[in-house]
């Protein structure tokens, strides 16, 4: 509908002066967080200053950000901030997933060749964590996850490893969801995930031989894939039946699992 001089909103104000206001709000908010992006961590005076946008204003713009999970703050004491992984994530999207697929195809497949077990390459997206790349073994009996297939953070190998690299207040945020969805499969509690998400970080890959987990009799190594920033987006996961998982060559499997990782975090920094 055409706005014609003179129209009126149901408070009696100018419809074309409203628009404006809420046009100029928009472009502040989306200023606000390419500021945020370009130069977090970031106090509300720099940003102030650096976007000529009031103080109070560019406040007002980080709230609603945060509230829409655009924006989080990183450093409580001095109340300065940051993107969140649902920006990173989108923005590793924005590439497209084809575009990772490409990246990381070659190392994928070259893991896969090393083991002759299935490899997976999974995206963190907010409390899930969704395949986007598989590279299959060879063997009959074999470990498969369809492209596309969202499982929660904690019920996975992938999910632990990623888990491990995120501050302490966010993984509890992530072990409070609950899985009524999964209710049927046995999963590990809050303690034990906690337990493997340290182990994780101490030997830089998580592990799951134990039946307790989502899909038992499925043996991983997984290996966290970090962006420039070294924020944990992405994993890597080695997947074979329990029945092939030999604990002796834990160790060297492990370090060609985190290898490959580190190889696919290089890439997209450099892409």
């Amino acid at each position: 509908m055409r706005i014609e001089e003179g129209d009126k909103d149901a408070s009696g104000q100018d419809k074309r002066s409203t628009g404006v206001r809420s046009m100029n709000s928009v472009l502040s908010t989306l200023r606000v967080f390419e500021e945020v992006a370009l130069r977090q961590p970031i106090g509300v005076s720099e940003l102030s200053r650096v976007t000529n946008i009031p103080k109070s204003s560019a406040q007002r713009c980080l709230v609603t950000l945060q509230q829409a999970g655009w924006l989080r703050v990183v450093d409580p004491e001095h109340a300065r901030w940051g993107v969140t992984m649902k920006a990173l994530t989108l923005g590793l999207r924005g590439a497209g997933e084809q575009d990772l697929r490409e990246v990381a195809g070659p190392v994928i497949k070259r893991l896969a060749a090393e083991t002759d077990e299935t490899v997976h390459l999974g995206l963190r997206d907010g409390e899930d964590y969704v395949v986007v790349a598989r590279e299959d073994s060879t063997h009959v009996v074999r470990v498969f996850l369809d492209i596309g297939t969202r499982l929660p953070l904690q019920a996975t190998s992938g999910g632990v490893a990623i888990m491990a690299y995120l501050e302490a207040a966010e993984v509890d945020q992530l072990l409070r969801r609950e899985l009524e969805e999964f209710a049927e499969f046995p999963m590990p509690d809050s303690d034990e995930l906690r337990q493997e998400i340290a182990r994780t970080a101490e030997r830089g890959y998580a592990l799951n031989v134990s039946s307790s987990w989502y899909r038992p009799h499925v043996s991983s190594i997984a290996a966290v894939v970090t962006n420039a920033a070294e924020q944990p987006i992405a994993a890597l996961t080695l997947s074979m039946p329990e029945i092939r998982y030999d604990s002796a060559r834990e160790k060297d499997l492990a370090h060609l699992v985190i290898a490959a990782a580190d190889e696919i975090s290089r890439l997209i920094s450099s892409a």
